[in-house]
This record gives C-alpha cells, sequence and structure tokens, in this order.
C-alpha cells in the first residue's frame, strides 16, 4: 500500500517489499521542501515560534504590577490567555497533560488576583483547593517566592539568600560565578540585586495571596529545613550557609555590599551589549529589568528602555481564535533564528536542494554574517583560543554555544558559497573553538567546559535544576555528525574520547538520555546518528541494543512519542503520544543503526506520510480542557520548564523521509548489483 494526501491506493513495491511508494516520498519530499521555503523569512533565515506554559505571561503580569508599567489591555489579553490553559482540577501545568504544578499555579492565582479576578471566582476557588492540597506558597520555587516578596505575598527572610557578593568570589576560588551554567548567572546576577535592595509593592489585600497559605501566614513554616535523616551533608552545609546570610542582612553585616553590588552592575550592563536582552532569554531580561529599577535607574534612562523594549519584543498578540473569540497575549521564552535556519538548511540540503540555490546562498549569508567573534564568558576557562561560533538567538554576543555552532557547520556543508575561502575560513575557526570546549571526560556541554561542579545543585536557590551545563550525549553526538562532515575520523583521539564517553552513558536497555530534546527517542537519535557518521560499525552492539529498544517503544499507530514525565520517571522513557518530531527521530536512529528491512521503519514512514497535511507541513498539538496547545518536545530545564521549537514537526520529518528515500535507493542499487 502506499499513502498520498491521506488516501491509500495499491501499488508495485518497487524495493520488494510492503513499503511506502517511492513516488509518495518523493511527493512528501517535495512538499515539505516548498513548505519550508514558503516560511523563509525574506532575509533568509528561519524563525519558529517557542510555545511555552502559562508561567511567562504570569510573571509579564507580575513584572508590570509591581513597576507600575505596562499596557494595560495587552496585561488583560495575556490574563485571558493564562486563564485558558488552566486544567479542569484548578492547577496549571508545565506541559500539556502534565499533573499540575504547584509553581506554576500560585504565579497564576496570584497573577490573576493582581489583574482583579475575586478569590471568590470559580476558576479561583478551583485554584486555591488545588494549591492548599499540595502544600500552598511555601512549596513554591525560589525564583516564585521571590517575586511574591516583592509583592509583599512572602517573606524575604524565608526565601533562600542569593547575595550579590557571589560575583566578587575570584575566578580560582572553587565556588566562583563562572562554575555555575551560563543561563543561571544571566538569571543569578540580577535576582541577587532583587535581593540585596529588596523591592516592595503593597498591594490592596483583596490583592493578597495569604490565603494560600496552609493553615495561615502567620503559622505557615517558612524557613528551609533540615535534612534530619543525614545531619553531615551539603543540603545542611548549605542551610546553615543560608542562615548565616539572613543574619548577616538582618544586622546589617555586609562590608562588601556596596562594591558587589558595583560589580554586579557593571556585569549586568556589559551583558547588554550585543544581545537582545541579558543572555537574551525570558528570565534574565525580566530579573534585569527589575534590577535596574532597584538600582535607581528611571524608567526614562536609555538602559532601561533598551531593556524593556528587547523584553517586549518577545510578546506575539493573537486575535481571535477557535478557541478564544477575543484576542489573546502571550509570550516567548527567546528567539531561535539560528538553530532553526541550521536546522532547515541542513534538511533541505540533505533532500537534493541544489548546493548553489539562491535562497540556500541566501541562508548562508545571515548564518554567516551572525558568526560571533568576541570573547564571551566561555573564555574564562578557554582563554587561548580564537573565537569562532554562533549562539541560538538573533544576537547574543557572549553565549554562543556548542550545539548551534555544530548545527550551523552541518549546515555550511550543504552549500557552495560564491566567497568560498572565507566560508572555509569562518567553518575553520568554529571547529577549532568546539575542539578547544570538549571536556574532560570526551563529551561536550552547551555553553561552558566542563561545568560539572555537582555540589552546586544543593546550594537552596538551586531549585530550578539547572544550575550546571555538564556535558550531554546529544550535543556529544551531534560533534561527531559535525566533525566527520569536515572529514575526521576515529583516528582523531579527541574522536576517540568523545565516543568512549558516550558509550559510558548508554542506559541499561540501551537508550541514552536527551537534554535538551524530549527526552530518551531524542538523546538516542543523535547519539546513533553521530556514530554513523563517524563510521562506527552498525553491528556495534551498543548501536544495535539502541536500534532495538527503538523499535521497541514503537506505538500501535506506527509512530513513536514521548512524554516530559519520562524525566520524572525514567520507567516510562519511550512512551507517549506519536509526534511528528519524535517519529522523525526513531526513523533516523534507526536508519543510522542499519535498519531499512523492519517493519518498524516501514510503519513510521507511513505514519509521516499519512499525517503530513496538503501543503507539506506536519501539525504537532494537542487539546487539553478545550484549548489547543503544542506537544511539547524540547526540553528548557529538565523537570521544570519546557518548550515546544514549533519548527521541529517541519524540518525533522523531512530529514527522515530523505533518509529513508537514501537508504531504500542504495537497497534498489545493491540489488541491481546483485
Amino acid at each position: 500500500m502506499s499513502i498520498q494526501q491521506g488516501k491509500t491506493h495499491t501499488a508495485a513495491p518497487k524495493y520488494g517489499r510492503l513499503d511506502a511508494d517511492p513516488a509518495d516520498v518523493d511527493q512528501a519530499i517535495g512538499r515539505s521542501c516548498d513548505y519550508l521555503f514558503s516560511v523563509q523569512h525574506p532575509e533568509g533565515y528561519w524563525n519558529g515560534e517557542l510555545e511555552s506554559d502559562a508561567m511567562l505571561v504570569a510573571d509579564y503580569i507580575f513584572l508590570h504590577t509591581l513597576l507600575e508599567s505596562g499596557d494595560r489591555g495587552r496585561m488583560e489579553r495575556a490574563l485571558r490567555r493564562m486563564m485558558l490553559m488552566q486544567q479542569e482540577d484548578g492547577s496549571w501545568n508545565i506541559y500539556p497533560g502534565a499533573p499540575g504544578n504547584i509553581s506554576q499555579t500560585v504565579k497564576c492565582y496570584s497573577a490573576a488576583k493582581m489583574m482583579g479576578v475575586s478569590a471568590d471566582d470559580p476558576r479561583l476557588t478551583k485554584a486555591r483547593e488545588w494549591a492548599l492540597a499540595h502544600g500552598g506558597a511555601v512549596a513554591c520555587n525560589t525564583f516564585t517566592k521571590m517575586y511574591l516578596c516583592a509583592l509583599g505575598m512572602y517573606d524575604y527572610d524565608a526565601v533562600p539568600a542569593v547575595p550579590p557578593e557571589i560575583v566578587l568570589f575570584p575566578n580560582w576560588f572553587y565556588f566562583n560565578l563562572y562554575e555555575i551554567s551560563s543561563w543561571s548567572r544571566g538569571i543569578l546576577v540580577p535576582l541577587s540585586i532583587l535581593y540585596a535592595k529588596k523591592p516592595f509593592k503593597k498591594l490592596p489585600p483583596e490583592q493578597g495571596i495569604d490565603e494560600l497559605y496552609v493553615g495561615g501566614r502567620e503559622k505557615a513554616k517558612l524557613r528551609l529545613r533540615f535534612d534530619r535523616k543525614k545531619w553531615i551533608s551539603w543540603r545542611n552545609f548549605f542551610i546553615v550557609t543560608d542562615r548565616l546570610a539572613h543574619w548577616a542582612e538582618a544586622v546589617h553585616l555586609r562590608p562588601l555590599r556596596r562594591m558587589a553590588l558595583k560589580k554586579a552592575e557593571k556585569w549586568m550592563l556589559d551583558r547588554f551589549e550585543m544581545t537582545d536582552g541579558l543572555h537574551a532569554i525570558y528570565p534574565a531580561m525580566l530579573n534585569a529589568i527589575i534590577a535596574l529599577r532597584c538600582l535607581g535607574y528611571s524608567e526614562d534612562d536609555p538602559q532601561v528602555i533598551r531593556a524593556r523594549d528587547e523584553f517586549e519584543k518577545l510578546g506575539i498578540e493573537s486575535g481571535p481564535t477557535e478557541d478564544c473569540a477575543d484576542p489573546t497575549f502571550r509570550m516567548v521564552p527567546c528567539m531561535s533564528p539560528v538553530w532553526d535556519t541550521a536546522q532547515a538548511i541542513t534538511a533541505l540540503g540533505d533532500a537534493g536542494i541544489s548546493r548553489t540555490d539562491p535562497r540556500m546562498v541566501k541562508a548562508v549569508d545571515w548564518m554567516i554574517a551572525k558568526e560571533i567573534r568576541h570573547k564571551g564568558d566561555w573564555a574564562v576557562k578557554v582563554p587561548n583560543v580564537e573565537p569562532g561560533g554562533w549562539s541560538f538567538e538573533f544576537h547574543n554576543e557572549f553565549y554562543p554555544d556548542t550545539d548551534d555552532t555544530a548545527q550551523v557547520l552541518l549546515a555550511l556543508s550543504k552549500v557552495d558559497h560564491p566567497r568560498e575561502e572565507h566560508q572555509h575560513q569562518v567553518a575553520q575557526r568554529a571547529i577549532d573553538w568546539e575542539f578547544a570546549m570538549q571536556c574532560k571526560n570526551g563529551g561536550w556541554g552547551s555553553f561552558d567546559k566542563d561545568n560539572t561542579k555537582m555540589i552546586f545543585q544543593y546550594i537552596p536557590f538551586a531549585d530550578h535544576n539547572a544550575m550546571l551545563d555538564p556535558p550531554t550525549v546529544d550535543i556529544t553526538g551531534r560533534m561527531l555528525e559535525m566533525f566527520a562532515a569536515y572529514g575526521h575520523t576515529q583516528d582523531d583521539k579527541r574522536i576517540k574520547k568523545a565516543i568512549e564517553f558516550i558509550y559510558k552513558e548508554q542506559e541499561s536497555d540501551g537508550s541514552w538520555f536527551g537534554r535538551w530534546g524530549v527526552n530518551y527517542i531524542y538523546g538516542t537519535f543523535l547519539v546513533l546518528r553521530g556514530l554513523e557518521a563517524i563510521g562506527v560499525d552498525h553491528l556495534e552492539p551498543q548501536v544495535q541494543q539502541a536500534a532495538e529498544w527503538i523499535r521497541m517503544v514503537q506505538n500501535g499507530d506506527g509512530g513513536w512519542g514521548e512524554s516530559c514525565g519520562t524525566y520524572d520517571d525514567p520507567n516510562t522513557r519511550g512512551e507517549g503520544e506519536s509526534t511528528p518530531s519524535q517519529t522523525a527521530w526513531a526513523l533516523m536512529a534507526l536508519l543510522s543503526a542499519g535498519d531499512d528491512r523492519s517493519d518498524s521503519v516501514a510503519k513510521g514512514v507511513r505514519w509521516l506520510l499519512e499525517h503530513q497535511q496538503a501543503e507539506g507541513s506536519w501539525d504537532e498539538s494537542t487539546r487539553v480542557g478545550g484549548f489547543k496547545q503544542a506537544i511539547i518536545t524540547g526540553t528548557g530545564f529538565p523537570k521544570v520548564y519546557y518548550l515546544a521549537y514549533t519548527l521541529y514537526r517541519q524540518y525533522f520529518p523531512l530529514m527522515a523521509l530523505t533518509a529513508y528515500k537514501r537508504a531504500m535507493d542504495r537497497a534498489a542499487e545493491a540489488g541491481a548489483g546483485g
């Protein structure tokens, strides 16, 4: 059978078995290419929306309430969207289909009250009942509590201390700023200013959330609790340190505070330069705006204006939809043009688009212009290498990352640029930089080298689960694929070390954990693709065990899917509703493992063909409580924050169908030769 635009018809299988008709595969690839080009920006890049949870609009309301700023109409539209995302049980969650999340629910509840929604509103009544049943405001994470403090809803002396003095630790000191992840630096430095200055805006009683404290606010036990089962532990050490910091705060024993604030301010302002806001990510940008105002910058100061403008650019207005007759407003966590452009070019190049196609050349022109030639935070640990790489966003000069850089290099290898020598120089700089960023254990982290001091996860304010940026197999797998594209082989000791790292990280069932995509399907796909590219034999036991795991977790409908819940419960790995992006990853994993003959592959290809829409795109959404949301296949902070890359559903299926077509063509040629 073969599938064309959702209909089936009988066809003679070209390859001697019941696969999809090659003509259908070709047509699907053609439609997919046409669709991708149709969403290319006139300047040459691609930039898909990053969809997220309700936290962003709740925080948007908090920011403008605290600073008495913003467009009231826009805030009303943000509230409308936030309430659409409430679950039937009254809670808000961090991905569609997930159980309620206490920090998310408290944030959204408080945002609704700031906007004048009555506590007697049935929606808030349900939210309050759910929150109280799950620990109330005290159970929230540090970032949520800190924001609540600024509005008098929580007590500053009860949140984990984030003293600005941390910026004074020298780089050689064990606990220095550059031993935590780059995104945590961007979030925590301005947050430390907020903690030091302790902004406070008293809201009317009817806008407070005292009712979210179990037993009442006066009786709530707000302080961090010691681990009484294990008195000698890093957790208890840091709790003692935290209490000492609070004591010093209370008695005004802060001899270095002025110096620390000056350095934190300078650190932050320096990183405003050549970026789309601090670190070009939502939480850092929001905290930076508050920090500037806490430091005395006026509303019309150029730094505040610029910070606000960059922040508001993350907003998207939406007109009436089938879910809501009134317009809504949402925020995105950041922009992804470099990432999306590199992935799109790679997919189109693999699909056979000419290496000199003007649209491809224009995209490469755009990417080359985005090369980062400035030494950023990464240079603290890697000082003696020439900068050359790419960030995720439009502008983020201090934070190129290894994953984006590897994908850009893969994309550059698909296009013949008229300035061949210049492109070669750009690529070689980036390759040298990538090798310099390799960690001691052979893998690669995303923004920093050897960012692996596990002790930091016990710091009280580290409950956002992202204090570190350790090496991961998904990035390392992409590295192998990229290095292979530029002629590197297993003879290189650095490559051998990377392969050893990957093998050590394999799970007992054959899969690999996915740090930056959901989840084990993502990690396994990138590892197998990298191992194949670098020349590892398909028959290696690690490869075949991984392929068998992929086949075992295929859904009955022929596709693959995996929920974000697998980060909380690894025993559910590989389980979830079939999605185009994850089905594509699984197919590419199998094809990279040498499997072009199994029913699993044939069924997976049929699933992609059946679900392609007439214009060549794929849909990756679900309805929860009557509200249509994107299915999450991207990871921000495991267990804490996830996001949907809306172009994943477009370029990854194209890559998978192209890989399948090449495999079938090779099989046909081998059969003809035999």
